[in-house]
């Protein structure tokens, strides 16, 4: 195989590596968005639901993971291609992250199931699922595009999410 060859073939890789993210990130979203539905609801099938299926999330999260050290391992990627892949081994980490803190929403939703939620915490709660999961969104659009701006807001972004949870909490 030439060095051409080689080449076209790792950024493929990365591309796929690229597609993995996004899928992922979607995933996610998608779990942020059913999962806070199931507690509101106090939907019980929507909440296990949702508990099964996290072994896909588990599954991609991991095949990433195996695709970043193969990388690593076999290409030696220098400066961007290396800073990509060290940001898509962290970020899919996190992303996974999130997706288990939602299942664990769920768990407690069972726990929880006979209890009535005022309207001000029903609120709240459907103000930071709305919020995280456009933090989420934010944050797999400046992976993608490489968006060092949008990268540095995020941390401000966040900012609403915090005051939405000191208020949950008062």
């Amino acid at each position: 195989m030439s060095d051409t060859d080689l080449r076209i073939e790792f950024h493929e890789s990365l591309d796929e590596l690229r597609d993995d993210i996004v899928r992922l990130g979607a995933l996610t979203v998608e779990t942020i968005g059913k999962g806070t539905a199931a507690m509101l609801d106090r939907d019980l099938h929507a909440a296990q639901a949702l508990i099964d299926g996290d072994d896909v999330i588990d599954t991609l999260a991991i095949s990433i993971e195996e695709s970043c050290y193969r990388l690593l391992a076999l290409q030696q990627p220098m400066a961007r291609d290396l800073r990509f892949i060290v940001c898509a081994l962290r970020f899919a980490s996190e992303l996974e992250r999130s997706a288990d803190l939602m299942v664990n929403i769920c768990k407690a939703s069972r726990r929880i199931y006979d209890v009535t939620m005022s309207p001000n915490v029903r609120s709240l709660i459907e103000d930071m699922s709305i919020e995280a999961a456009s933090l989420t969104r934010k944050a797999i659009d400046s992976f993608i595009e490489a968006d060092d701006g949008l990268a540095s807001a995020l941390d401000d972004i966040d900012d609403r999410l915090d005051e939405l949870q000191v208020q949950f909490v008062e």
